[in-house]
């Protein structure tokens, strides 16, 4: 089953003159800028009925439209557990476990957070990427927000873009970092290894704050707040601050080194640990505050009992 996205505008005056993808930005927050080129280019973005570029002006009176047929969701509903922390009419918060995938894809074809969206609110199908606003790693656990109708899609997207929705995360990470800081350094793809991202001059505005909760020997409880939401940006920051996640394969080891003396909670961990724990916004229609927060895990809970018994021994 496939379904369309089908939008037509009239570009008012005060828009006019400017490029075509800024205006489409402007009039359908809901997409990212660059699936808006990728549309453009593709041609089922027109302006005035014709194929257009990007970086073309538009006139005042031109008319925006866009079809596109989606192609199918993989394989579609699935009764995959979701753990709710928050739901209504417009919107659900799912505390999404580390494992579970966000999106199909290569090697992923099913079994996914959005094939398990599609089958709890299958109202989700009308909207683009199934409501999901933001997404998590695999192995990142925590609080993800999604839309269930389409004007709750475009406020939430255009909070993001505000950079109004708090997101606060916590992990363990290896090193000893100062007590508190700030990391300012753009993202972009690994020159070389393009599943990886990195520090890059030319990347994304990239800004994380960070806390230390409290420090273990070698090890830290840390508490992160995003200005941005770049792929992968916490285990970069951290890895560039030279204290990586423990049990980031990618960004840092998940071999413990033989120096150290660590519990067998930490050893047994088979992800990074980042916990996605609060979540704050607006609401999109009624504009209530909503503040979300969840426990940690149990895995990452446990490393912090065993690290803190640990420390309690050592100093006693």
């Amino acid at each position: 089953m496939s379904s369309q996205i089908k939008h037509r505008v009239k570009i008012s005056e005060s828009d006019s003159l400017k490029r075509l993808d800024m205006v489409a930005a402007q009039l359908f927050p809901q997409y990212s800028r660059s699936k808006l080129q990728q549309w453009i280019r593709g041609g089922v973005l027109t302006l005035n009925g014709n194929a257009a570029r990007p970086k073309d002006k538009v006139p005042a009176g031109a008319v925006l439209e866009i079809n596109v047929e989606l192609e199918d969701l993989a394989d579609g509903p699935e009764p995959i557990p979701l753990r709710i922390e928050f739901e209504d009419d417009d919107l659900l918060v799912v505390n999404k476990p580390a494992g579970l995938v966000v999106h199909p894809g290569a090697g992923n074809p099913n079994g996914t957070l959005l094939n398990a969206l599609l089958y709890h609110a299958p109202e989700c199908r009308e909207l683009p990427r199934a409501g999901i606003i933001h997404r998590l790693d695999k192995d990142t656990s925590g609080l993800l927000v999604v839309a269930k109708r389409l004007p709750a899609m475009t406020s939430l997207v255009q909070q993001l873009q505000r950079r109004t929705v708090k997101r606060e995360y916590e992990a363990i990470a290896l090193g000893s970092p100062k007590f508190s800081g700030e990391v300012q350094l753009p993202i972009g793809r690994h020159p070389t290894r393009r599943t990886k991202m990195a520090i890059q001059p030319g990347g994304k505005e990239a800004v994380t704050h960070y806390w230390l909760l409290r420090q273990y020997g070698a090890y830290a409880h840390m508490k992160y707040a995003l200005v941005t939401g770049r792929t992968h940006q916490i285990r970069v920051h951290m890895q560039h601050l030279g204290c990586p996640l423990v049990g980031d394969a990618v960004y840092g080891t998940r071999k413990i080194p033989r120096d150290r003396i660590y519990p067998e909670s930490l050893q047994a961990l088979s992800r990074q640990a980042l916990h996605a724990r609060r979540l704050a916004f607006s609401h999109p229609i009624n504009k209530s505050d909503l503040n979300i927060a969840v426990p940690l895990p149990e895995d990452m809970q446990q490393i912090l009992n065993d690290l803190a018994e640990m420390d309690d021994s050592s100093n006693a």
